[in-house]
């Protein structure tokens, strides 16, 4: 009799949770490994929002520098890590284009691309079903939030809007907007915490 896994990713997900805790302890192997096992789909994220294969090289390398640094943030009670690990590639890589094409600009990449069908494909089949519950608790959540406020924080972390761009686009104050975003993060904290 043959007995089939039912969830044929949990091994590569263990074996990465755990090199991700052994690179929090400084592991250098650890975080080769972690390379070894991520840096196709990582590159892939990259080069897919940046659209340019030299700067996506650039922002990969920053992407390991940043793992390297944050490995010890990872909470596998939270997240999977190839969630976790897109999510950084995917904020480098937003970095990247904000600092290298005029906001607006003709041919600018579109910035919201990490969002596609694509990208969800290449997370695989469990990857995709928990982003999908984790952005229905967090739309859940956001639409619990006033028009303005639930606004201006999918406009900061879902469009990459500045808090500056944002003030400008609603004629309020900076500090107001930095109130107003930090308020609802904490209410999304909370909201996401009981989900």
């Amino acid at each position: 009799m043959v007995v089939l896994d039912p969830d044929p990713h949990a091994a590569n997900r263990a074996r990465l949770v755990a090199a991700l805790s052994r690179t929090a302890g400084g592991n250098r192997a650890a975080l080769r490994e972690v390379y070894d096992l991520t840096a196709g789909k990582l590159f892939g994220i990259c080069l897919r929002i940046c659209r340019d294969r030299e700067g996506a090289e650039d922002v990969l390398q920053d992407v390991y520098l940043k793992i390297w640094n944050r490995a010890g943030r990872f909470d596998a009670e939270r997240a999977s890590p190839i969630t976790w690990l897109s999510a950084i590639a995917r904020n480098a890589s937003i970095d990247w284009v904000r600092a290298n094409a005029p906001f607006g600009a003709a041919g600018a990449p579109e910035l919201t691309d990490w969002q596609s069908a694509e990208t969800n494909e290449e997370l695989g089949a469990f990857e995709t079903l928990e982003a999908a519950q984790t952005r229905k608790r967090l739309e859940r959540c956001l639409d619990q939030l006033g028009p303005q406020q639930g606004g201006a924080i999918r406009a900061a972390f879902l469009e990459g809007f500045t808090h500056s761009e944002l003030a400008a686009r609603l004629s309020v104050p900076l500090g107001t907007m930095k109130s107003l975003v930090r308020r609802g993060l904490l209410h999304l904290r909370e909201c996401l915490g009981d989900a």
